[in-house]
């Protein structure tokens, strides 16, 4: 079994790679909300430019600038069908981050397990020397006694 200090080093190192992990989960995490409100940003401004494009309609318009607004919402479409597949990006390397957190995670709970496990086996080694040590006195003791 490992020694106190070498499990001690391990879980320390555990710790900082979990921190780390996490630290980067959480980047992830706000780079997929980001994303997310971006697209909602997008969506609800090619709404609203349509609802405003059909009042205007009603009022009647060119033939130019009805060509106008075609171009503009396909662009709004593109780019909306671009930051689809920014948030999808987002979300995997997020999935990954939270994949990588957990292991480490897993991994600095197995050191700490081990590390309980010998402080334990240590304290009842100490305990069983120490009920010896006992039971030697107050064998001595009662044999003096005689």
């Amino acid at each position: 079994m490992a020694s106190r200090s070498q499990l001690e080093t391990l879980i320390d190192l555990a710790r900082r790679e979990t921190d780390d992990t996490a630290k980067r989960l959480g980047a992830a995490l706000k780079a997929v909300d980001d994303c997310q409100q971006k697209l909602q940003m997008l969506s609800d401004y090619r709404d609203d430019y349509a609802r405003r494009f059909e009042a205007t309609m009603a009022a009647g318009i060119t033939p130019a600038a009805f060509r106008n607004f075609q171009a503009f919402m396909d662009k709004l479409d593109n780019a909306i069908s671009g930051q689809r597949e920014v948030v999808r990006h987002a979300q995997r390397r997020s999935e990954a981050e939270r994949a990588a957190w957990q292991l480490s995670e897993r991994k600095r709970m197995s050191y700490t397990t081990l590390d309980n496990r010998a402080q334990e086996a240590a304290l009842k080694l100490e305990n069983k020397r120490d009920q010896k040590a006992m039971d030697e006195h107050a064998a001595r003791q009662a044999y003096y006694k005689r």
